[in-house]
């Protein structure tokens, strides 16, 4: 799947955007692949696979598109 970061906090984590999708998900600093939390950016296109977690679907293997 593709989406875009829409948000990016101090603590790590942040939340893709993916078109379609009434939810964003959440992603965290340790599921990126190939890029470091501080190299991505809002409004950068991102892939990604989905995950299931206690508080709902995750993005994993986060990466540039």
């Amino acid at each position: 799947m593709t989406g875009v970061i829409k948000k990016k906090t101090d603590k790590g984590f942040g939340f893709i955007s993916v078109q379609g999708q009434d939810k964003d998900l959440f992603f965290h600093s340790k599921a990126l692949v190939g890029v470091t939390f501080d190299e991505l950016n809002e409004g950068d296109t991102v892939s990604f696979e989905t995950e299931e977690s206690p508080k709902g679907m995750n993005a994993v293997n986060v990466q540039r598109a």
